[in-house]
């Protein structure tokens, strides 16, 4: 993820701006999110737990 954050933020200050780069760059960016993201527990876990 810190290598996607870095190859896009050099590719927005480049001259020369690749999309497809930076579409690959964010792809990556947003799986490495979905996969932290899935890692955190929910904060109404415990509600829902009850509520089953």
């Amino acid at each position: 993820m810190i290598v996607a954050i870095i190859v896009a933020l050099y590719q927005q200050a480049s001259s020369e701006k690749n999309i497809y780069i930076m579409v690959i760059a964010i792809i990556i960016f947003m799986i490495g999110m979905m996969q932290l993201s899935a890692k955190t527990p929910s904060k109404n876990q415990d509600k829902e737990d009850d509520n089953v």
